[in-house]
């Protein structure tokens, strides 16, 4: 198994990225969903009395999701691939400020393929030794990375001029642009503590797979979270009404829309 704890810090509060992350979720799926892939929400709806961190957080959100991917991830695991085993399974827990999503492929893997992600949003600029309360063995096996939304590189296929942290200024908030010391000025400031846990049972194929999976997250987080920010204006004095409408629109529009068009979003050659 592999462990690995991206720390993303972010110029907002964790009042803020609550409503800025569900927003930037939304939009997300969109451009990501359409030619017979891309996300299909089943459900979405509050839970009471279920637990998730250490007996702590019993009441959130429930979402069950179905990721349709085959262009998302790289040709040999396309060509080795039998039909219809690239549909993921994805089951989150929103108990806000701890976060658990945990991905699955019951279709074909089973209990071969497991991943889980962990979250907890904390105010700090990414201090926090262990925010998920790891065992002295998982300590061992964490690899911290530290993600800067402004500063770090990124794909030259990834890079849009409308999401760029380091030219984006907020007429809302005032904030940015995010400049090269930005993270030790910013206020306000919070950190994401996400814990990404993979195992990937398959002779022959595990270990090349574990090793891709930490690159996809590294990837995808940070082109999240610089789209996030950029989109400040738009979420920026929403509340969690606005959000839970913005939501429900989005799951008949996804249904809809993946059945047409083209393929869209990130693309795996």
């Amino acid at each position: 198994m592999l462990i690995t704890e991206f720390r993303i810090i972010l110029p907002m509060t964790v009042e803020e990225y609550h409503v800025g992350q569900l927003y930037s979720i939304a939009e997300t799926s969109k451009n990501e969903t359409g030619g017979g892939e891309g996300v299909e929400i089943v459900e979405n709806h509050p839970y009471t009395g279920n637990p998730v961190f250490f007996g702590e957080f019993p009441d959130g959100q429930y979402t069950h999701k179905v990721y349709h991917i085959a262009s998302k991830v790289p040709k040999w695991v396309r060509i080795l691939a039998p039909k219809g085993s690239l549909e993921f399974k994805e089951e989150a827990w929103n108990a806000y400020p701890y976060c658990k999503t945990v991905i699955t492929n019951p279709e074909y893997m089973k209990d071969k393929m497991t991943i889980s992600i962990e979250t907890m949003h904390l105010a700090d600029k990414g201090e926090t030794e262990n925010a998920h309360r790891l065992t002295p063995d998982e300590l061992k096996k964490r690899e911290v990375v530290y993600i800067d939304i402004a500063n770090d590189t990124i794909r030259s296929s990834d890079y849009k001029a409308d999401q760029d942290p380091a030219k984006f200024k907020s007429e809302k908030t005032g904030r940015g642009p995010l400049g090269e010391n930005w993270i030790e000025t910013a206020n306000p400031v919070m950190c994401c503590y996400k814990l990404v846990k993979c195992e990937f049972i398959w002779f022959g194929l595990q270990s090349r797979v574990e090793k891709f999976i930490m690159p996809v997250y590294h990837r995808m987080f940070t082109n999240f979270y610089r789209q996030m920010f950029c989109q400040i204006d738009q979420w920026h004095g929403l509340t969690m009404e606005d959000i839970r409408a913005i939501e429900e629109k989005n799951k008949h529009e996804l249904n809809e829309v993946r059945q047409k068009g083209s393929v869209k979003g990130t693309v795996v050659d």
